[in-house]
């Protein structure tokens, strides 16, 4: 039996104790217990960031089950601590939050640690923030518990915003506890989403080896592939290229080709053309003596990276040879703006624009000093010299003055200047 079938092989023996009236009379008090229940909950979960996403389905179905059981049980089931921790990481891993209410309204005999209760309410009610000092406490001393990296992950849950170091303590202590399980999936997840806002590119590279070695096929792996890109583009100039290429070699090929075309793309629009190029090339090479479908998009990206550089001419070859047709709607518009300004670029000087105004003396002549001086002594008596134009402030009307501006220039500048304003609103809603 395969290690899949098996796993299907449990979950279709415990659905069937839980559905069967006559096998859960038999195994109330054993199998069916809410420690016993959570396990499965657990195995389940863990399955899904390991790569099972099939296992969704009873997720859903094994939280409703628990969910009943734990509001049915007989009050004296919470006499064994491992129930206790059972109810308590049901409702930290997803469960109803009125199932608490539920419990601890009911609890007369005091099963239930009463901090604990009250910072999960708090947190599950939105205002984790009151107790962050009380639940930082709390986690501490359930550390190496069974609720211990759960609220670890909720404690730094709540610090993230506020203290992002503690919540960085907060998140290694709960997987560090949890090895190989969701809490540590995303404990990984969150700490690097903080690594690329705090700018800490070692720790952040150390965190994304671990994610693409353990959670790989995760569900959440697009929203760690979306943060190590930030992280690679927002701080090339700390991050060395080799370290990304070993990071991403334990992705399968068609994964590392994903990520490496998001990083041609953000750092295309962020203006980093070495950064694009090294991730373009990439793309090239892995899908090498194959139909490479990323190949063209790759190129266009690239292409746009190189347009302000001296490779201009071979970028907007990149840009034009892409069909419009093969790109999402944003890359047609980011296509459009590249093309546009290696357009302008690469035009030739409208040969008008060059033509210098009329000189004093009517010719296109040098004026000799004699010249000079005889013109200032023409002048009429009592005329000033004109004063020596400002370099800086004002110099947009230095130039027109003495002789008239070119029109063809004028409208050069005003659609450019119109075409840039529009490209910088582009990039700037990319960015964001």
């Amino acid at each position: 039996m395969t290690r899949r079938q098996h796993r299907y092989f449990r979950y279709a023996v415990l659905g069937l104790a839980m559905m069967s009236p006559a096998v859960g009379r038999a195994a109330d008090a054993d199998d069916l217990a809410p420690y016993k229940m959570l396990r499965s909950l657990q195995f389940v979960q863990d399955s899904v960031v390991t790569g099972d996403h099939s296992a969704g389905e009873m997720q859903r179905f094994m939280l409703g089950k628990i969910d009943q059981r734990l509001r049915t049980v007989d009050p004296s089931v919470y006499d064994d601590d491992r129930n206790v921790d059972a109810a308590l990481i049901y409702v930290m891993s997803g469960g109803n939050p009125q199932t608490l209410e539920y419990l601890v309204s009911h609890d007369i005999n005091g099963y239930f640690d009463n901090r604990v209760t009250d910072v999960l309410r708090k947190y599950l009610s939105g205002k984790g923030l009151l107790v962050s000092k009380t639940l930082e406490e709390t986690a501490k001393e359930y550390d190496g518990k069974k609720i211990g990296p759960y609220l670890a992950l909720i404690g730094g849950n709540v610090l993230i915003a506020t203290k992002p170091a503690d919540a960085l303590t907060m998140y290694d202590r709960a997987r560090l506890n949890a090895p190989g399980t969701i809490v540590e999936e995303a404990a990984l997840r969150r700490s690097l989403a903080i690594c690329v806002e705090t700018g800490d590119v070692d720790k952040g590279l150390a965190y994304s080896q671990r994610y693409v070695r353990r959670f790989l096929h995760s569900p959440y792996a697009s929203q760690f592939a979306d943060l190590f890109v930030k992280l690679i583009v927002s701080h090339d100039h700390d991050v060395n290229p080799q370290t990304v290429v070993d990071i991403l070699s334990f992705m399968d090929a068609p994964r590392q080709r994903e990520v490496y075309l998001r990083v041609a793309r953000a750092a295309a629009i962020a203006g980093k053309p070495d950064l694009a190029r090294m991730a373009a090339q990439r793309v090239q090479s892995l899908g090498e003596g194959t139909d490479n479908p990323f190949g063209p998009l790759a190129d266009f990206y690239n292409g746009m990276a190189n347009v302000p550089t001296d490779d201009i001419d071979q970028a907007a070859k990149y840009i034009a040879n892409i069909s419009g047709a093969s790109l999402s709607p944003q890359d047609q518009a980011l296509q459009a703006a590249a093309r546009s300004v290696a357009e302008q670029i690469l035009r030739a000087p409208d040969p008008a624009s060059l033509t210098q105004g009329s000189t004093p003396n009517g010719t296109n002549q040098e004026i000799t000093s004699e010249q000079a001086a005889a013109a200032t002594a023409a002048q009429p008596e009592g005329a000033q010299a004109a004063a020596p134009e400002p370099v800086v402030e004002g110099a947009a009307s230095a130039g027109t003055r003495g002789q008239e501006v070119d029109p063809s220039f004028t409208s050069f500048v005003t659609t450019n200047r119109s075409k840039l304003d529009e490209i910088d609103g582009l990039l700037a809603q990319e960015g964001k």
